[in-house]
């Protein structure tokens, strides 16, 4: 449990150092600050904290995906969301979010990913 809450604590260090930067870049909509706060109500359940994505962690997934509705903007929020995934997360658990949530937000939720690539 300490270490759950210790990989919570760590994920939300991350997405605040994150909100503090300026937007992923001019050309997108959806600055890295909009995919941190989507994203923040999900550290309980890829921390390993939650046994499911809450309901806030899943608004925020499928607010993610109204936002991010260009090419530049998916590329943006691919950016921001390799950057969020620290090295204290469980990978699994992250990719597996848009389909516990029910949504394709067709964005691979990956370290490895490559953001130019998204269409």
């Amino acid at each position: 449990m300490a270490r759950a809450m210790k990989s919570v604590w760590e994920f939300v260090y991350v997405v605040v150092a994150v909100m503090a930067m300026i937007s992923a870049g001019a050309y997108a909509s959806v600055s890295c600050m909009t995919v941190a706060s989507d994203l923040t109500p999900c550290a309980g359940f890829v921390s390993g904290a939650a046994a499911q994505p809450a309901k806030a962690c899943c608004d925020g997934i499928r607010s993610l995906n109204a936002a991010a509705k260009t090419k530049a903007d998916r590329q943006a929020a691919c950016k921001c969301i390799k950057s969020l995934l620290g090295p204290a997360l469980n990978y699994t658990r992250a990719a597996e979010l848009p389909k516990r949530c029910g949504v394709d937000i067709g964005i691979p939720i990956s370290r490895s990913v490559d953001c130019s690539k998204i269409s």
